[in-house]
């Protein structure tokens, strides 16, 4: 079971997944929270933590989403969260994995494993953002076979440091005339594929663009999977992007509540340590039953996508992301209170929190989104759109 300073319960995991989660935790104390990115993740990667969820033939740990996100998960909880694992393993890595041909595989699988490669994931536009039907990115046949994309994307985290991106767009189906969504490999020095930095009020690593492809180029090979089966491999990475979400967000929490917990134990007022007082004591307490119960139905999930149930896997995901996200906001807000004025100062680390718990709040899907979803599948309830 878990004590006062933010380490998770391990009552339902294997003694694997029990020993990964000690030695991913033990890495991320190394580096802290002052860590520097490329040491990290190359550190990671030669340790096989970036690619657990890989096939074992192409060089990854041959597990599940589920050990990726205790990867994320412990990282985050020493205050060194590697956002790509959201993106290059969980998604790209997974789709390509289970969709993508023989010589996608073999290109990209092993350097996503190993963290020698890395890709990033283009969906949202500027006008399309939860509503993935009114994506404009299209793709068209060129003469010689291959593809021509045309469109824009926004909050595409890492291009600059990713070797390509997974970019969804949208071709014309030949029977029916309307446009369905599919999934191309661009690389980042693909002629008229270009980016620019968004500026955000986020403290973060990783930085974020906005895309355009004007008229850019691909061979027909850039496809990736079925041209006629894009919604079901779009979801294939979206399912575990969600889990991995929360894996970020459980994350963040734990390490924002273990930093409150220890200054509520060492700060005394008039001879008393303030973590005996129960105003503080009980919204912290409550903040670790939130975070430990957001991380149930993350495992849930998980599990569900890893032994291949999408369809539940999705609900699941929904839910443990809404989850997770909640708890990690109340979890840093309540931190920051427990701490006063040294809550907002940069020797503790936590202010800049404010915003980044946010994030899960908001990205993959807002959690209003993740409600009508509930209210739609879950529980039948018809929508107002």
């Amino acid at each position: 079971m878990s004590g006062g300073n933010g380490t998770a319960s391990t009552v339902i995991e294997t003694t694997e997944q029990r020993d990964l989660r000690a030695a991913v935790a033990r890495l991320g104390a190394r580096h802290g929270a002052g860590y520097d990115r490329e040491a990290l993740w190359s550190e990671a990667g030669k340790l096989g933590y970036l690619g657990v969820n890989l096939p074992q033939e192409h060089g990854g740990g041959g597990r599940g989403v589920e050990e990726l996100s205790i990867v994320l998960e412990e990282l985050g909880a020493q205050g060194c969260p590697l956002l790509l694992l959201i993106v290059s393993p969980a998604i790209c890595g997974t789709v390509i994995a289970r969709f993508g041909s023989k010589e996608q595989k073999r290109r990209w699988l092993p350097g996503l494993a190993d963290g020698t490669l890395t890709m990033a994931f283009g969906i949202t536009e500027p006008d399309a953002g939860s509503n993935s039907h009114r994506i404009t990115t299209t793709a068209r046949r060129a003469e010689d076979g291959g593809w021509i994309l045309t469109g824009r994307k926004v909050f595409v985290s890492g291009v600059d440091i990713a070797d390509a991106t997974l970019i969804v767009g949208r071709t014309q189906d030949a029977r029916t005339g309307k446009l369905k969504p599919c999934l191309f490999i661009v690389p980042r020095d693909a002629e008229g594929f270009r980016r620019t930095p968004i500026e955000m009020e986020l403290r973060a690593v990783e930085k974020q663009f906005e895309l355009l492809l004007d008229d850019v180029r691909l061979p027909a090979d850039a496809l990736v999977g079925d041209e006629d089966a894009g919604l079901l491999q779009l979801f294939a990475g979206l399912n575990p992007e969600r889990v991995m979400t929360a894996a970020f967000a459980i994350g963040m929490g734990r390490y924002a509540l273990g930093k409150a917990v220890a200054y509520a134990k060492e700060r005394t007022v008039w001879g008393t340590p303030i973590g005996a007082h129960q105003a503080l004591a009980h919204p912290l307490a409550q903040a670790h039953i939130e975070l430990e119960l957001a991380r149930l139905m993350m495992q849930k999930a998980a599990r569900l996508y890893d032994a291949g149930d999408d369809v539940a896997a999705g609900e699941a995901a929904n839910m443990a992301k809404y989850a997770a996200g909640e708890a990690c906001v109340k979890a840093v807000d309540q931190a920051v209170q427990t701490l006063g004025g040294n809550g907002l100062t940069r020797e503790y680390g936590l202010g800049q929190l404010i915003t980044a718990s946010r994030v899960a709040r908001i990205a993959p899907v807002s959690r209003e989104m993740i409600l009508n979803y509930v209210s739609h599948q879950s529980l039948g309830l018809p929508k107002s759109y």
